[in-house]
C-alpha cells in the first residue's frame, strides 16, 4: 500500500526560505525527499542552503533571489524552479514581516509595507505557484499564516490584518481551484518562542514595556497556552508536510490551527 504521508520525489518552492522558520521548512521537506527551491531576499543564504540540503539529503535543490512584492521577480523565479524540476507539486508561501504599534502611533507607510508583504506578497506567489500547476491539474499551496488570522492582536492591527486577508484569499482560492486538482490551506503556528523573532527582539520589548523580565515575559505568554509550551518549527513543519502530502487530498480552503489549544476556531 502506498504511503499517503510521502512527499518523497516531489518537488517545493518556499518564499522566505533562506532563514527561521522557512529554513527549517525547506531542510524538512529536503528531508522527506522533496526536491526545495529556496525563494529569499538574502539570495545568498538561500543558495548556501540550498547547496547544503542538496549534498546532505541527495535531493535537487535551488536558490532563488526573490522579492515576493515584485511580480517579475517571482514569475521569474517559479520559471527558474519548471526549468530545473520539470515540475511543481508544492508552494509553501512563507514570506512575511511583522511590524507592530499602537494605532495612533502606527506610520502609514509601515502599515502598508506589511499589508504588501503579508497579503499582497502571497497573492503574487499564489498567482505564479498556480500557473505553473494548472498545465498538470495538481498541486499543493500553503500559506503560513497564524493565530493572528483568527483573532485580532492588540497593537498588531497590521500583521492581523494581513492574516486574516490571508485566510480569505486562501479560502477563495481553494474554490476557485478545486476542480482544477489544486489544493490551498493555511497552517495558524501559535507563539514560536524560541525563534530569533522572540529571542532577539520580543522579550526584550515587552519586558521593557511592562517592566518584567523577559522570563516573566516567556511564563505569561506560555500560560496562555493550554498544553503550556510554545509553538516549535518542527510543529508547524509537521502540518506542512501533512498538506503537502496524500494524506490531505480531501482537504482545501482550511486554516489548521497549530497552536497548543491557545485557538480553537
Amino acid at each position: 500500500m502506498a504511503n499517503v504521508f510521502s512527499i518523497q520525489e516531489r518537488t517545493a518552492l518556499i518564499t522566505g526560505g533562506a532563514q527561521g522558520l522557512g529554513e527549517h521548512l525547506a531542510e524538512r521537506l529536503a528531508q522527506e525527499g522533496c526536491g526545495v527551491a529556496i525563494a529569499d531576499l538574502q539570495a545568498e543564504q538561500g543558495q548556501a542552503l540550498a547547496e547544503r540540503l542538496a549534498q546532505e539529503y541527495g535531493v535537487p535543490t535551488l536558490g532563488l533571489p526573490m522579492n515576493v512584492t515584485d511580480a517579475a521577480q517571482v514569475a521569474a523565479g517559479f520559471d527558474a524552479a519548471i526549468e530545473k524540476f520539470g515540475r511543481l507539486d508544492i508552494c509553501v508561501a512563507n514570506a512575511g514581516i511583522l511590524k507592530s504599534g499602537p494605532i495612533v502611533e502606527f506610520d502609514v507607510n509601515d502599515w502598508r509595507q506589511v499589508l504588501e508583504v503579508d497579503l499582497v506578497g502571497y497573492m503574487i506567489t499564489a498567482k505564479h505557484a498556480v500557473r505553473v500547476m494548472l498545465p498538470r491539474k495538481s498541486g499543493s499551496l500553503i500559506q503560513i499564516n497564524s493565530k493572528s488570522g483568527k483573532k485580532g492582536s492588540a497593537k498588531n492591527s497590521a500583521y492581523a490584518s494581513s492574516k486574516f486577508g490571508g485566510i480569505g484569499l486562501t479560502q477563495s482560492l481553494a474554490l476557485e481551484l478545486a476542480e482544477e486538482g489544486i489544493r490551498v490551506n493555511a497552517v495558524c503556528p501559535g507563539n514560536l518562542l524560541d525563534s530569533p523573532l522572540w529571542v532577539n527582539s520580543l522579550y526584550a520589548q515587552y519586558a521593557k514595556r511592562w517592566g518584567i523580565s523577559e522570563a516573566e515575559v516567556r511564563q505569561r505568554y506560555t500560560d496562555q497556552v493550554p498544553m503550556k509550551r510554545g509553538c516549535t518549527y518542527e510543529d508547524v513543519a509537521n502540518a506542512v508536510v501533512f498538506l503537502a502530502s496524500d494524506a490531505s487530498s480531501y482537504m482545501t480552503g482550511q486554516a489548521i490551527n497549530v497552536t497548543g489549544g491557545q485557538e480553537m476556531h
